[in-house]
């Protein structure tokens, strides 16, 4: 995501001060690419810009790259906008926030309700949360991420875009997971799995992931655009709001409890729509036995210890 993200704003005529990426190869690469430079550092990233933007994979990471000491974006921060498009939890992005406004810098999060094509053309879904005036100074760069903004939507105070894309992908999920079902039934009874799509398209099964992933099940075509790994993870920060709101989401966390399986299964790395490997007929894999270890010989008794005398 990131790395389409910042090839679409170097064609859009913007400099690209500096790339990093804890895959050094890979920072390489794409600073060739876009004639940038593959910082060594995360302080070498802030010195070479005066607007970064982030996308890292869950909290420890965000907390990683935002760290108070040693090597931190906020090394030399001071006047810079920091944007974090990760889904991660709204309290991690509250906390980046308050670290980067110590450090004499704005932090926003703009949560990306789109995958890997969308960030090339530039056609992202974006949800941005934190100071509003600080999200006016930065409205062109992430207009350019956007449809020239018709698909950016500022949505509140820090940690507020976080939620709303947690609601995202916590229904998307929900909704992956029913039509990897329904899919699942109609194959086992013996219907024609695209005549069920088509009539699933023209009816109240229809929905936006049906069209992204449909096919995909039938097929077996897997190929990842949003692992499985990652719906695990966001369905998760959704329970934790759940939680904390004192909601019951039995849905919401059959969904992760499936998404989590194919991780435990080794399939996390699947494209989400991989869940229906679970509900398929001779589809699913067996869980791996468990090496049988040598059974250890219980140690001696230790002779009882003699009392101490007042």
């Amino acid at each position: 995501m990131g790395a389409n993200m910042a090839r679409r704003l170097k064609d859009c005529g913007y400099t690209i001060g500096a790339v990093y990426d804890v895959r050094s190869d890979v920072a390489t690469a794409l600073a060739t690419e876009l004639g940038s430079t593959a910082a060594s550092s995360l302080a070498a990233v802030t010195a070479g810009a005066d607007i970064i933007l982030t996308v890292v994979t869950d909290d420890a990471a965000m907390d990683a790259i935002f760290a108070r000491k040693g090597d931190s974006l906020l090394k030399g921060a001071t006047g810079r906008v920091f944007i974090n498009c990760a889904t991660v939890s709204p309290a991690i992005h509250v906390e980046v926030a308050k670290r980067a406004s110590k450090a004499g810098a704005a932090a926003l999060e703009a949560s990306m309700a789109s995958s890997i094509t969308q960030a090339r053309n530039g056609t992202l879904y974006l949800m941005v949360g934190g100071d509003e005036s600080v999200f006016g100074q930065v409205k062109d760069v992430l207009s350019k991420l956007s449809d020239d903004g018709k698909l950016l939507r500022y949505v509140g105070t820090s940690g507020k875009a976080a939620q709303l894309k947690a609601l995202v992908n916590m229904v998307m999920n929900i909704n992956t997971a029913g039509l990897a079902e329904g899919l699942a039934l109609a194959d086992a009874v013996g219907l024609d799995l695209s005549m069920v799509r088509e009539v699933f398209s023209q009816t109240g099964a229809n929905s936006r992931v049906l069209a992204t992933d449909g096919e995909d099940m039938q097929n077996r075509d897997h190929s990842c655009f949003f692992s499985a790994a990652h719906a695990a993870k966001d369905s998760g920060i959704a329970l934790e709001l759940g939680l904390k709101a004192k909601l019951n989401l039995p849905m919401a966390a059959t969904a992760f409890a499936q998404f989590t399986r194919m991780t435990q299964l080794g399939l996390g790395e699947l494209d989400k729509s991989g869940i229906a490997e679970l509900t398929f007929k001779g589809r699913a894999p067996k869980p791996k036995k468990p090496t049988k270890a040598k059974k250890a010989k219980a140690p001696a008794k230790a002779a009882p210890a003699k009392r101490a005398k007042k």
